[in-house]
């Protein structure tokens, strides 16, 4: 898709050393995929605690108690 941007030169710039990214397009592409992969992880960390798995790994593994 074809748009139209007004970036800061600078910051555009910035981007492209710091990710060593060749072009305009590709600095871009990255910052959003980024900023995605960051949201989604980020809505992930609020069920931090809040799953109950009952699994055995003991079990899963193949482990047998000694006892």
């Amino acid at each position: 898709m074809r748009t139209t941007l007004d970036l800061p030169k600078d910051l555009l710039d910035e981007a492209m050393r710091a990710t060593h990214i060749k072009t305009k397009t590709q600095v871009i592409i990255t910052a959003l995929e980024e900023l995605i992969r960051k949201s989604k992880i980020s809505e992930l960390k609020k069920f931090k605690g809040t799953v109950d798995l009952d699994i055995d790994l003991n079990t899963i593994r193949g482990r047998k108690c000694r006892f």
